[in-house]
């Protein structure tokens, strides 16, 4: 019986061991390894959050330019290089790089001394492109950022941003966004006017004349959704109507509520 007993117990003690290492195996392939241009680097730690591979901000710059100057300014981390500025604050959902506004859906995290930020934005952000193979690889020689400067249309920039603020300006980001996004989903459906000028100048609708928002001047926040915007931020897909959250209108009463964000209620 002591050795039935005995025997039992080592092999429940076995199977605790087994089970452990199989779970710590799992656990480890969770977070994968960073190889740059195919050498493994000690220095860049990868960490899963929401599905989306984050990195040091301090690390991955180090290690694609040596050369640059990382500081913390502001409340946000800042690097800069030859040709390069690149600047993260934990809580936002964009990266600022060379003028450039870079959507991060999950938003940018603040780890222990550490900003935390997607390894495919950050690497874009360098000028570096990444591949994954069951281990994140970064090829060094990428494809150059275009600028803010040379990237965004100015009059697309300041229709979208003037009724953006006009609209939303008090909302949060995702507000905004998603009332720049009914704008661009309008643009491209063939039941709207083909145009970003028309659709919001289209009877009936945005009436700018009415409301002078295009003499206004946007404020930052409105200006930033815009151009996230034409980055391809997307936070309501479907959506071609909206209108204060709770209250009656033509799209509440014929349209499918497929979001309400802040105080705006979405219609597709």
């Amino acid at each position: 019986m002591h050795k039935r007993f005995l025997a039992l117990l080592l092999g429940l003690v076995f199977m605790a061991g087994a089970t452990g290492q199989v779970l710590a195996a799992e656990e480890a392939a969770e977070v994968p390894q960073v190889y740059i241009d195919g050498v493994l680097t000690e220095n860049v730690h990868a960490t899963v959050i929401d599905q989306a591979t984050y990195v040091s901000f301090t690390a991955l710059v180090s290690a694609l330019q040596p050369d640059a100057v990382i500081s913390w300014e502001g409340g946000q981390s800042v690097a800069r290089a030859e040709g390069i500025e690149v600047a993260a604050r934990p809580g936002a959902v964009y990266l600022q790089a060379n003028g450039r506004y870079l959507y991060v859906p999950e938003g940018i995290q603040a780890g222990e001394n550490e900003t935390l930020v997607p390894v495919r934005t950050l690497a874009q952000a360098l000028g570096a492109e990444v591949s994954w193979d069951g281990a994140v690889q970064i090829t060094s020689e990428g494809t150059p950022l275009v600028t803010g400067e040379e990237f965004y249309d100015a009059e697309a920039v300041f229709l979208l941003s003037h009724i953006i603020y006009n609209e939303s300006g008090n909302q949060p980001m995702e507000g905004k966004i998603a009332v720049g996004n009914v704008l661009l989903n309008r643009v491209a459906h063939p039941s709207f006017p083909s145009t970003l000028y028309d659709v919001i100048y289209q009877p009936g609708q945005f009436y700018p004349e009415k409301t002078g928002c295009m003499e206004k001047t946007p404020n930052e926040g409105s200006v930033i959704a815009a151009k996230l915007c034409l980055e391809g931020a997307v936070v309501v897909p479907d959506a071609y109507w909206f209108n204060g959250a709770g209250k009656s209108c033509w799209a509440s009463q014929n349209k499918e509520c497929v979001a309400v964000i802040g105080g705006h209620a979405f219609y597709g």
